[in-house]
């Protein structure tokens, strides 16, 4: 117990230091945005975003903002070949992402970026189709290279499931070099960038399954786990998700790295301005798409970034169960026992098998 309080204060310490220097760093990238305007303009600027884009059907029927899944026009490219007792092979896949941005005031600018008008996903598939789960990373994440190191890969593969790594909009190969557009203090290009998200994840989704999986799950970290419990409001044929010290609220977020401005009651007012701005894209704004059985949060006791409340409320709202560890969000520390708590999940709803769960 002692350990496990070092290791908490520690994980939490280089939480402080270096993640949220990171997200502030990120966040102040695009200067132009409206995080220069001053208290009132910057209320009077998200009101005028919220009344465009919170519209009764694009809750009561999410389709209609977020579209509807096709197949894409996909390129393979091999990695490399997988050996083993469970061999296989890695593929990097990209296909146009069809994306059209809902608010024509940020179309240009938005569709101007073309690295990001291209969707890639790297596969890590057996010989023979299995169940997918598709890995969506966090915030100025997406390398390949990194995220086959920040997820269990060969331990997820072992299980009998395929891999998808998604790379989000504006990450990675999708990003001009040295910025950070996506979430951006731009409400518009936050929203776009959700829907954005929602759409290439489900033609990935829509790939695989022609490809032949029988069924697709998500997981998530950080901006990732935000993103998978998003598409669970949305989208019903979804197997299982699985969100990772998720962020809830990026108006949180905000707050917590000092982007408000003013008095306290003024950035009481952004804060609240904020979340009623992005509800259209909040995993908080809608009901489950899938049942609570098909759903687990895992939250990190010592996280400084997305502290545990942003996945005790997911929970909440999922009716879902909460597993933790005592890591932070960047030092997973003890992470194993909340990623054996999601292979009993998959086996108690049938996408594993009961034998791996015990293995």
């Amino acid at each position: 117990m002692v350990l496990r309080r070092i290791l908490t204060t520690a994980a939490s310490g280089f939480d402080k230091t270096v993640g949220t220097a990171m997200l502030v760093r990120g966040e102040k990238i695009r200067a132009a945005d409206p995080s220069v305007l001053g208290p009132e303009a910057r209320l009077e600027l998200l009101d005028a975003i919220r009344a465009y884009y919170d519209k009764p059907e694009f809750f009561t029927a999410p389709t209609t903002f977020f579209g509807e899944p096709t197949i894409p026009n996909v390129e393979l490219a091999r990695v490399r070949l997988l050996h083993g007792p469970d061999p296989g092979m890695v593929l990097d896949a990209t296909w146009p992402s069809e994306f059209e941005p809902f608010e024509e005031s940020v179309r240009t600018d938005y569709l101007g970026h073309t690295l990001n008008r291209t969707a890639t996903a790297r596969l890590f598939l057996h010989a023979t189709p299995r169940p997918v789960v598709i890995l969506v990373h966090g915030y100025r994440c997406g390398a390949f290279a990194l995220e086959e190191r920040l997820w269990p890969v060969p331990w997820i593969f072992e299980l009998g499931l395929d891999v998808a790594m998604a790379v989000l909009p504006f990450h990675a190969v999708r990003a001009p070099k040295g910025t950070a557009l996506f979430p951006s203090p731009d409400m518009r290009f936050t929203i776009e960038g959700f829907r954005q998200a929602i759409m290439d994840l489900r033609a990935l989704a829509a790939l695989l399954r022609d490809r032949g999986a029988a069924s697709i799950g998500v997981m998530g970290m950080s901006l990732g786990g935000y993103t998978a419990a998003l598409l669970a409001t949305i989208d019903p044929s979804l197997a299982f998700s699985v969100p990772i010290v998720p962020c809830a609220s990026i108006a949180d977020v905000a707050r917590a790295v000092g982007l408000l401005v003013g008095t306290p009651e003024e950035q009481a007012a952004q804060h609240m301005a904020i979340e009623s701005t992005l509800r259209v894209v909040s995993p908080l704004a809608r009901p489950p798409a899938i049942p609570p059985e098909r759903f687990m949060v895992v939250g990190a006791a010592g996280d400084q970034i997305t502290p545990l409340d942003h996945a005790r409320r997911m929970a909440e709202h999922f009716g879902a169960p909460l597993e933790t560890f005592h890591g932070g969000h960047l030092l997973q520390f003890g992470r194993a026992d909340a990623f054996r708590a999601v292979r009993r999940m998959l086996a108690r709803i049938g996408i594993i098998e009961t034998h791996q769960a015990a293995a």
